[in-house]
């Protein structure tokens, strides 16, 4: 007798584990107990009321606040305790709720600085003007032209970060953190001050960062974009998960049509908070 063939779709392993992750400041609650994952290749969105603990949960992902209690796990490795750059050296980059470029700087050089991180010569090699240190140099210019092409702002190269408009600045925020390589990318409110063209635009790509193998947590108000991009949600409500699952299912919850998205909300109607 043949064996019948296993039709089972694969159990993807989580990525990124939160586990029973609170903040207190002091009295106040800014998380209560977090529990969610994230698995490899997917987009999440981490959507809810302004205070809810959105923007908190990506610092503590991110290592620039430490939870009261609670552990978080990237692809089996600790975070809580890590610092923002030993973080970030794991694969995991964000972007911030307000856009954080190089002002003084050009479009290129902001790349420049954020491919860097990376390079590997030592300071006396560069001081010494070793070749090795002039291919490492060409080959990180190279990779920052291809870079600022995969978002679409290499015509600004020689512009000053500072001196783009806003939306461009979102854009130069990604193309720098892509510059640090990642493997998990975390966007805070990225289309933040976006008209609904340079919405779109960016959920293209989007869907170009997601093919290159980048799994996604965000961020977002818009929920147009959340909706039309993420494989599932997860909302919170005064430091507190009070749904998670697919976009449609979560359009449709009782719990947060009154906590968040208001009545009568279906996608393309869905407010932008």
């Amino acid at each position: 007798m043949s064996a019948i063939p296993n039709t089972a779709a694969p159990v993807l392993e989580p990525v990124l584990e939160i586990e029973h992750v609170a903040v207190h400041f002091g009295g106040l609650v800014a998380v209560a107990d977090m529990n969610f994952a994230v698995h490899e290749g997917e987009v999440v969105s981490l959507i809810g009321p302004n205070g809810a603990g959105k923007t908190t949960a990506f610092n503590v992902i991110t290592g620039f606040l430490r939870p009261t209690k609670g552990r978080i796990r990237y692809r089996g490795t600790v975070l809580t305790g890590l610092r923002p750059h030993e973080v970030a050296d794991l694969g995991v980059v964000r972007t911030f709720q307000k856009t954080s470029v190089f002002d003084t700087n050009t479009v290129f050089e902001n790349i420049l600085i954020g491919l860097h991180r990376r390079g590997r010569c030592t300071a006396w090699e560069t001081l010494l003007g070793l070749p090795r240190v002039r291919a490492e140099e060409k080959r990180l210019r190279e990779e920052a032209v291809e870079i600022l092409e995969f978002v679409g702002i290499a015509r600004r190269a020689s512009e000053l970060g500072g001196a783009l408009p806003y939306g461009e600045q979102r854009l130069l925020e990604v193309a720098v953190a892509l510059a640090a390589r990642p493997s998990l990318l975390l966007l805070d409110e990225p289309v933040s001050g976006m008209n609904p063209a340079e919405t779109s635009s960016f959920m293209r790509l989007l869907a170009r960062i997601r093919a290159r193998n980048i799994t996604v947590l965000l961020v977002e108000h818009d929920m147009r974009m959340v909706m039309g991009v993420s494989d599932r949600v997860v909302v919170l409500n005064h430091g507190k998960i009070i749904a998670e699952g697919p976009p449609a299912a979560i359009q449709q919850n009782p719990e947060v049509i009154r906590a968040y998205l208001g009545h009568g909300v279906r996608g393309e109607g869905a407010k932008r908070a």
